[in-house]
């Protein structure tokens, strides 16, 4: 396309994505124009958004030439910027310190991994959630590692519930952060954790409400992956089952990851800072090797709320720097 064609194609779709995602404007009013300097709500997110189509649009022709492994869709976050999605979404903390008597050290000397799995397939993996304006991918995180390690020592697949841990892991921030081996001690410390339907998420800081008699899982401990050691993760994901990891959100190519492989060079392996799950991996037909990972973004993010990440690729988004799970 041409700029000019370009710009008709963004002005066309700019005039349906606010509906298409349940999104409304302030009309500019005396105190909208002042604390926006004289522009209404409106103008100002549609001059991010245009800017965030473009640079879609711009990525996804370097796709069809070749150049990315993975293209680039828009999604509700069009009308912000990468600062402002952080500041929402993104809630993961690094520990100031690890215990390494909980470091998980992998046999793989038994028997050889298989080359691919996937343990949405297994039953093992919940619907894909929406932990809107509030950073609690922490515990949408931690919550399915939990759901997987229940489905395999239990033989039940139950939802259970963030909300629980948002408002009741103390050592972690809530809305404002925080990370799963916290969460996965206090559910060891507390001896359970209650299901999403008796705890439902709320998307916001609460009184914790932890309800005895609706607990729906418990765990012994937790098992940290050693830092940076894909192979380890590979490991733990062919063995244990779902994996909670930290990886580097803070790309505009993560936030309109549509389909492909993810890779990024610019992303940061050492500051990791948003909470995902790894539920599986596997090798695409040309060879390029990928994790599954589910994120707690929506079904409209992504591949139905899913992204394949690139796998044995120098810890690529430092997917292998935080990772941990929970020990039934």
């Amino acid at each position: 396309l041409t700029a000019l064609g370009s710009l008709v194609v963004c002005i066309q779709f700019w005039n349906h994505w606010p509906t298409s995602f349940s999104i409304t404007y302030c009309l500019c009013q005396v105190f909208t124009c002042v604390l926006y300097g004289g522009q209404d709500d409106e103008s100002i997110r549609r001059a991010i958004w245009e800017k965030n189509m473009l640079f879609i649009e711009a990525h996804n022709r370097e796709y069809e030439l070749g150049i990315h492994t993975y293209n680039l869709g828009m999604n509700h976050f069009g009308d912000m910027t990468l600062e402002e999605v952080a500041e929402k979404v993104m809630g993961l903390q690094m520990p100031m310190y690890r215990d390494l008597t909980n470091t998980y050290v992998p046999d793989d000397t038994v028997e050889k991994l298989p080359k691919s799995i996937d343990y949405r397939k297994l039953g093992y993996v919940t619907s894909v959630k929406n932990q809107g304006s509030c950073g609690s991918c922490w515990a949408f995180s931690s919550v399915g590692a939990l759901e997987g390690q229940l489905k395999k020592t239990k033989g039940q697949l139950v939802d259970l519930s963030p909300q629980n841990l948002v408002d009741c892991v103390t050592d972690n921030d809530g809305c404002g952060g925080g990370y799963m081996t916290n969460a996965f001690r206090y559910v060891r410390d507390n001896q359970g954790i209650d299901s999403e339907e008796s705890y439902p998420y709320a998307g916001m800081d609460q009184q914790c409400a932890y309800n005895r008699s609706a607990r729906a899982a418990s765990c012994k401990g937790y098992k940290e992956i050693p830092q940076g050691n894909e192979r380890a993760l590979t490991t733990a994901v062919a063995k244990v089952g779902p994996v909670s990891v930290g990886i580097d959100a803070m790309q505009s190519t993560f936030l309109y990851y549509k389909s492909g492989v993810y890779y990024d060079p610019n992303c940061n392996k050492d500051d990791v800072n948003h909470a995902v799950l790894a539920v599986g991996y596997g090798v695409t037909p040309k060879g390029k090797k990928y994790w599954i990972v589910k994120n707690s973004w929506g079904e409209d993010w992504g591949k139905k709320g899913y992204v394949l990440m690139a796998r044995n690729h120098n810890n690529a988004c430092g997917i292998a720097s935080l990772a941990s799970f929970p020990v039934m």
